[in-house]
C-alpha cells in the first residue's frame, strides 16, 4: 500500500473515530505530498514521500522545541499529538547504537581516516540511513569516529 493510500484509509478512519487532531496532520500531509507532486510535475517516489514527511516531522519537532524553550507547554502538548501521528508515517528509527556500528562499517568500507574525509564518509552513509536517523546525530558520530 502505498503512503497516499495509507494516509486516505487513515483519513476515513479518523473520520469515523471524530479524531480531529490526526485528520488534520492526515490532511496536512496529503496537501504537502499534493504539493510535492505538483512541484515536480511527476508522481511522488517512495523515497520523495519519505522526504516530505521527514521535513514534516522536523518542522514539528523543532516548533515543539521551540515552544517548550518559551514555556508554552499547551502548545508543545499539542504539536506532540501531531507529532506521534506523523510517526506513523516515518519508517522506525534507527537507536544509536545501530548507526554508530552502521558509521563505523561505512568509514572502514571508504577508507577513511581523518575530519578531511568527512565529505566521502557522509557520501556513502547517508543513502544507508535516509530516513531512520537524525542528520545531526550522524554527523555527530562521524565526526566523533573520524576524531
Amino acid at each position: 500500500m502505498t503512503l497516499s493510500e495509507q494516509l486516505s484509509t487513515d483519513m476515513k478512519t479518523a473520520m469515523k473515530a471524530k479524531d480531529k487532531e490526526a485528520l488534520s496532520v492526515i490532511r496536512m500531509l496529503k496537501s504537502d505530498l499534493s504539493n510535492e507532486q505538483i512541484k515536480l510535475g511527476h508522481d511522488l517516489t517512495p523515497d520523495e514521500e519519505l522526504s516530505v514527511v521527514s521535513r514534516e516531522m522536523k518542522q514539528h519537532v523543532e516548533e515543539r522545541d521551540a515552544y517548550v524553550d518559551a514555556g508554552r507547554d499547551d502548545l508543545a502538548e499539542d504539536l506532540n499529538a501531531q507529532i506521534a501521528v506523523l510517526a506513523k508515517y516515518m519508517p522506525e528509527q534507527l537507536s544509536e547504537d545501530e548507526v554508530r556500528a552502521i558509521v563505523q562499517e561505512t568509514i572502514a568500507a571508504v577508507g577513511a581516516t581523518s575530519k578531511a574525509d568527512l565529505g566521502k564518509v557522509m557520501g556513502a552513509l547517508m543513502p544507508k540511513v535516509k530516513g531512520k536517523a537524525d542528520g545531526k546525530l550522524i554527523n555527530q558520530l562521524v565526526q566523533s569516529e573520524l576524531a
